[in-house]
């Protein structure tokens, strides 16, 4: 069977969900072609992925970086143009030659070339969960406008949009619910009082998946779910009370569906990113993605508990962000992002991440936003707020 080929183009190549998206194209070059590459700092390793994939383009944060890079390239005989002005994220999202992006640069920093993307009409692979959370219906309405196909990544959400009907118009008649899983992170059994003393490597050493500093300290504290409750409220089209989040250690059952008859729908898998991302790349069709089979027989069992709010304050922010005012989930994501960051730089406890997201909530006043200027703006504001917390917090 012959195919159209797909040209990629993959931001944040060189992060875990760029690492094992360009696996899954290298499988399958018949039906792939990479067509630019993004990163931050990996010089060699974004060196190393042109050497086997040849983009047309390579982006890089930074004009340092991008020198380097571009002195690698010349050195290697490449013809790859090496970029990194402010708008070269959002010219390699939108190119007329693009067909599919694969957004995975962690935060609010991919939301411009996630919306450059979707104005284009591109088949938009969301791994980068700030862009619903941050831009929400803003973001939805540049979807609908340009006419783009949103599939998401995240291993949860692809499972529901795995197991929910195929036509979106009947969900609401159909489902009473989805249910989110989550793995509790490596805290999930750990007395809250002792959190106080986490430290970075304790926090960024998740028992299932394999995820870079930032996402990984997020699952710890599981306000990665709480994000995916505000990402889900928006792919989806339901209401707040109708997500639910629950601990699944063993992260087989990667979310489900509960229908109106009280049946449930679940998508399993092994925890590997590649699944979703395969998916994605190739929906709909099914395409292998280099992901280990379960192997039943030997399956150990699956247990589901409820979150405790005591171990996770973070996660029932969610639900409050929702009923909050458009724009509070954008003050809730900087405020974390900032927060994060001081804790992994070791200026901040553990547990004084929700403390300064909760400040943050709680300082930023937040009319209707209507438009992606105002959202950055509130961005803005919350990371200053949630900056000056910081440095005055004793770690």
């Amino acid at each position: 069977m012959s195919f159209k080929k797909q040209r990629v183009t993959v931001l944040g190549s060189t992060g875990s969900i760029g690492v094992n998206t360009l696996d899954v194209i290298a499988r399958h070059p018949e039906r792939f072609e990479v067509f630019a590459l993004s990163a931050a700092t990996q010089t060699d390793l974004m060196l190393a992925q042109c050497l086997q994939f040849k983009p047309r383009y390579a982006v890089m944060v930074s004009q340092p970086q991008a020198r380097l890079l571009a002195q690698k390239i010349k050195e290697n005989r490449l013809s790859v143009q090496v970029l990194w002005a402010p708008d070269a994220l959002e010219m390699i999202a939108s190119h007329e030659l693009v067909d599919t992006v694969m957004a995975a640069i962690v935060g609010a920093a991919g939301l411009a070339a996630c919306m450059a993307a979707a104005k284009a009409g591109k088949r938009l692979l969301l791994a980068n969960k700030e862009a619903l959370v941050v831009g929400g219906d803003v973001f939805l309405q540049a979807v609908r406008a340009g006419g783009a196909k949103l599939l998401p990544i995240d291993s949860e959400h692809s499972a529901i949009f795995q197991s929910l009907p195929d036509d979106p118009q009947t969900w609401p008649q159909r489902v009473e619910k989805i249910i989110l899983t989550a793995s509790g992170g490596p805290f999930r059994t750990r007395e809250p009082g002792s959190l106080r003393h986490v430290t970075p490597d304790e926090a960024c050493a998740h028992p299932n998946w394999v995820m870079g500093r930032k996402i990984s300290v997020d699952s710890a504290t599981m306000m990665n779910k709480a994000l995916e409750v505000i990402e889900a409220k928006y792919l989806f089209g339901l209401a707040p009370q109708q997500i639910e989040v629950v601990i699944h250690p063993q992260s087989i059952v990667h979310s489900m569906v509960q229908y109106r008859d009280a049946s449930v729908l679940a998508q399993l898998g092994t925890p590997d990113m590649r699944g979703p991302i395969a998916y994605g790349l190739a929906w709909p069709d099914r395409i292998t993605s280099g992901a280990k089979a379960l192997d039943f027989a030997s399956l150990a069992s699956m247990t589901f508990e409820k979150p405790d709010d005591a171990r996770f304050p973070g996660l029932r922010l969610a639900w409050e962000v929702l009923k909050a005012p458009v724009g509070t989930a954008a003050v809730l994501n900087a405020a974390n992002e900032v927060a994060v960051a001081a804790f992994l730089d070791k200026r901040i406890r553990f547990d004084q991440i929700h403390d300064i997201n909760h400040a943050t909530l709680d300082a930023v006043a937040v009319s209707q936003v209507t438009d992606i200027a105002g959202l950055l703006a509130l961005d803005a504001q919350a990371r200053r707020l949630a900056t000056e917390l910081a440095e005055g917090l004793e770690p």
